[in-house]
């Protein structure tokens, strides 16, 4: 448990700055990829995708619009790439879990940890994910792997009802929203200290995937 749960954590806090280093271009200086594409999120974050616009973003980052379009070729290529970020943690964490050699009930804990890290270490980006509402291409491309990764969550949950590990009572899929509904709800008031590193991203994670797993694995354990 512990090494996947490390693993995870580490992925999610490396993956902020590799989603966009292949994609990267030369730019004016503190103005590269990276620094667009967070200024996006936090415009997109605090105006909604819709309400927000290129002209926002150059002032939000000091700099002409050409500067943007030097990087992107437009706002809904940015929201691509922010929610992908999101993505691409989420499912790395799921892969990683699902790559356990062991019980089903340990593999979705697993997922829960890790999916609280990439939470953690990538917030404005997977708050503007749970934020989407499929009203362009993009969005419904983001909406489908998400749903994509609910269904992996579903089976993890279906194969320990299978194991008599967690309780039948409850609908798998139910269960796998109630569970990640719980996690996601986190977004909602979390706020990472000033200042803070990797390493406090890390200990604030672990600390709430072990309240969070604490407080709802104890409901759907099978008492023995």
């Amino acid at each position: 448990m512990t090494d996947g749960v490390t693993n995870a954590a580490a992925v999610a806090a490396g993956g902020q700055a590799s989603g966009g280093q292949a994609q990267r271009r030369r730019g004016r200086p503190g103005n590269d990829l990276e620094d667009v594409l967070r200024a996006a999120v936090e415009v997109f974050n605090e105006r909604g995708y819709d309400g927000a616009s290129m002209e926002d973003l150059s002032k939000r980052l000091g700099i002409a619009k050409s500067g943007i379009y030097h990087h992107v070729a437009g706002k809904e290529e940015l929201l691509r790439l922010a929610l992908d970020r999101a993505l691409d943690g989420l499912w790395e964490a799921g892969a990683q879990a699902s790559a356990l050699d062991a019980p089903a009930v340990v593999r979705l804990e697993a997922l829960v940890r890790g999916a609280v890290a990439v939470l953690v270490a990538r917030l404005p980006y997977v708050t503007l994910l749970l934020r989407v509402r499929g009203n362009t291409e993009v969005e419904r491309a983001a909406l489908a792997r998400r749903r994509s990764f609910d269904a992996l969550v579903a089976g993890l949950v279906a194969d320990a009802e299978r194991d008599g590990d967690i309780r039948t009572d409850i609908d798998p899929r139910l269960a796998a929203r109630l569970l990640f509904g719980t996690v996601n709800s986190i977004v909602e008031w979390y706020r990472p200290a000033d200042g803070g590193d990797s390493s406090s991203d890390a200990t604030a994670s672990a600390s709430l995937a072990d309240a969070l797993c604490a407080i709802v694995f104890d409901g759907l354990r099978v008492r023995r």
